[in-house]
């Protein structure tokens, strides 16, 4: 099975809390990585220093991985002048990318001439949150100036052909990861209940609360019910379809995932894509040391959402939690449970009931009832660690005699005929004395031998090219230091230089735009709050089987949702399938 041999390359972009987790994506096989900068990153709690980015990016360049950086919050007048130093501290380090949701801040951006990405390569991307829908807004933002687009996750895989077939920029869908019940950029639960607003990065996450659940004379039909609260997205078993679309990125979601969780499902989604044959934006090799498994790290349980039609059930009304692998019904026999072994400190689940297990460990459960295992001791010693997956990038050694010596060369491989990728090459003249080798067949052994030793790098020779009239003896020790010299120097060519923070031409071209007027219906700047608070394509009718194009007479319909002073009337616009919750007088 396999994509289209004339399809682009394909990006597998994965989220970096920080920089650690950076590089275990990278390590896993990414090939971008999205990480928060100092501030307005839309996760107040994954901030990175410009320093920290450009480490980030220091260790990106050998794989040819972009890093891209968010700066999606909406902000208020008093921020543009931060927010584009930030913009202008990334493009200093080689920052591929800006994730944008400021359509103000994008056009001063724009206006600038240094963010289009013709020269220097940093580009701007819309952030999903501008609520990317339709093919009107994705035109839109691409006439703009926008280099990519981040498309809604609720979009089919039909609209996103739809969509291709009328733009030109790149397209990114989301595969993998937590998923918002809200259009995104279209909720203020959060800001209008706790003060906290989701355009700023401060997201309360009232969607995951319990919630009871009124009819329209607001009695009780069902109480506690985590209602909101979305199983995860999971595109993986049609990962060729998405692909058929015409999307060239991947994003998986999670810059608050700690490393576990990013170097697992990084590393499966990696797997997949070689599986398919595609070729792909980065390079390296990714050795694993673990069996990747989406259900062993936080996993709230899967969706495909509306990939394809309206599923008919897309929450786990009992739990927001991590639920992990399903592993049989009770009763269980001690220690095995449906094949799969228990290990001490193992994490058990069930009916809300939350336990470690140990040998002896009695689960006190109803006949049926559904276990789950939501932390597996053995794999997380299995995936912990440097170790637990390493990329390395495929060189090629040549060997071969110049007039006072020899002269060594290491150049990338690539799946090119000429075998070398981007130029990336270097050569050194060593100086020797030419001595006959007794033993001709030993000396090529041992030469190859100790150019081959690139263990404690990120590169693994290939292939090594020996290149003499006749085998010279040459010392182990000779050999080894021009190994050592040849691959500081290769790896030399992947060190970040930067230029000043911003040129004061530059600066003059922004400093002067002042009145540009917001272009998105709500600033983050102390604006009215719209009367929907939520509007989402999930349905809690449809959700509950009282969807009234389905179920016309269905008695004690949903109306309310209620958690602790707060209600929320239920309304839904039938002709476009979509749900709205306002905000109701207790």
């Amino acid at each position: 099975m396999s994509v289209p041999s004339h399809s682009l390359p394909i990006e597998l972009l994965s989220p970096a809390k920080n920089v650690e987790v950076g590089r275990a994506a990278i390590d896993a096989g990414a090939d971008a990585v999205y990480i928060g900068g100092p501030a307005f990153g839309a996760r107040k709690d994954a901030g990175n220093t410009i320093e920290d980015i450009a480490a980030l990016v220091d260790y990106a360049r050998l794989w040819q991985v972009r890093v891209l950086v968010t700066l999606n919050t909406l902000l208020k007048d008093d921020e543009y002048d931060e927010a584009l130093r930030i913009a202008y501290g990334c493009k200093r380090i080689g920052v591929h990318a800006l994730i944008i949701q400021d359509l103000r801040l994008a056009r001063m951006l724009l206006s600038t001439g240094d963010f289009s990405g013709t020269d220097d390569g940093i580009r701007l991307h819309a952030s999903t949150q501008c609520d990317n829908r339709t093919v009107e807004q994705v035109q839109a933002l691409e006439k703009m100036g926008f280099r990519r687009v981040v498309l809604a996750r609720e979009l089919s895989y039909n609209e996103i052909t739809d969509i291709r077939a009328n733009t030109t920029c790149e397209l990114e869908a989301f595969v993998h990861g937590a998923l918002c019940v809200s259009y995104s950029g279209r909720c203020f639960l959060s800001e209008a209940v706790c003060g906290r607003s989701a355009n700023r990065g401060e997201c309360a996450q009232m969607c995951r609360l319990p919630y009871d659940i009124l009819d329209e004379k607001k009695q009780l039909i069902a109480k506690d019910r985590h209602i909101l609260s979305l199983y995860d997205l999971d595109r993986s078993a049609h990962l060729k379809e998405l692909l058929q679309t015409g999307v060239t990125t991947l994003k998986i979601e999670g810059r608050l995932k700690d490393i576990s969780y990013v170097r697992n499902i990084t590393a499966y989604y990696n797997r997949l894509l070689e599986h398919l044959g595609c070729r792909r934006t980065a390079r390296g090799r990714v050795e694993l040391n673990f069996q990747p498994d989406p259900e062993k790290t936080f996993h709230r349980g899967s969706t495909e959402y509306f990939s394809f039609t309206r599923p008919d059930n897309l929450v786990n009304q009992l739990t927001p939690k991590s639920t992990g692998e399903l592993i049989g019904y009770a009763p269980l026999p001690e220690g095995l449970i449906a094949g799969k072994a228990l290990h001490n400190g193992d994490g058990l689940t069930y009916d809300g009931v939350g336990m470690y297990w140990q040998p002896g460990a009695k689960i006190d459960a109803r006949k049926g009832t559904a276990v789950y295992r939501n932390y597996d001791a053995e794999f997380n010693r299995q995936i912990s660690g440097d170790k637990a997956a390493i990329r390395k990038l495929p060189v090629q050694i040549t060997f071969e005699e110049c007039l006072n010596g020899i002269q060594m060369s290491m150049h990338t491989l690539s799946d090119s005929e000429d075998k070398s990728a981007n130029g990336d090459g270097v050569s050194l003249v060593f100086d020797c004395e030419k001595t006959v080798a007794s033993n001709p067949e030993r000396a090529e052994a041992v030469l190859k031998q100790q150019l081959s030793k690139l263990g404690g790098t990120p590169l693994v020779a290939e292939n090594i090219s020996v290149r003499w009239s006749q085998p010279l003896f040459l010392s182990a020790a000779f050999l080894n230091d021009c190994r050592r010299r040849l691959t500081e120097h290769f790896l030399s060519q992947f060190s970040l230089t930067t230029q000043d923070t911003m040129s004061s031409a530059a600066a003059d071209k922004y400093s002067c735009i002042t009145t540009i007027e917001h272009s998105v219906p709500y600033t983050g700047n102390n604006s009215v709050l719209p009367e929907a608070l939520m509007t989402c394509k999930y349905c809690i009718l449809y959700e509950l089987g009282c969807c009234k194009k389905n179920s016309p007479t269905a008695s004690h319909r949903p109306t309310f949702l209620r958690t602790g002073k707060t209600l929320l009337r239920i309304q839904t616009d039938c002709k476009r399938c979509e749900m709205m919750l306002v905000a109701e007088d207790a």
